[in-house]
């Protein structure tokens, strides 16, 4: 049974595989566990959410960098299509940059899959969408 954690409160929720799609909810705080979009963690709760059992797709970007705006709307669409069976989470490095640099990155956009709590996959740079979709179906 896969493990979500909440976006609001980080406690952990254990939900039944065939309930992901069912917009499950915190049993803590009650808060939907998918938002259908990306949602920002910072170095806090950062670890929380890589360690649920849940894949989890990570954008590490900065408002300043052009190219992170222009993968944005990717990560975007890719939450919207995969909501329900894979977490999309963003970083800003200017805020959070103890987080990258725990994995190494050094230049971004950086893209990083992570499933059972281990990095499995990586994109740099501006990458067309079709790498993303490759990317998450390793992953999922």
């Amino acid at each position: 049974m896969p493990t979500v954690a909440c976006l609001q409160c980080n406690s952990t929720n254990r939900v039944p595989q065939e309930r992901l799609s069912d917009n499950p909810y915190c049993g803590r705080y009650g808060a939907p566990l998918f938002q259908g979009m990306p949602v920002t963690l910072t170095a806090a709760n950062f670890d929380r959410h890589a360690n649920a059992e849940l894949p989890m797709l990570v954008d590490f970007w900065a408002e300043w960098c052009a190219p992170c705006r222009q993968v944005a709307p990717i990560v975007k669409e890719i939450a919207d299509s995969y909501g329900e069976t894979l977490k999309v989470v963003k970083i800003n490095i200017d805020d959070s940059p103890q987080v990258p640099g725990n994995y190494g990155i050094r230049s971004i956009p950086t893209i990083l899959a992570f499933k059972d709590g281990q990095v499995v996959s990586q994109l740099v740079g501006l990458r067309p969408k079709g790498d993303f979709e490759e990317m998450v179906n390793r992953v999922l």
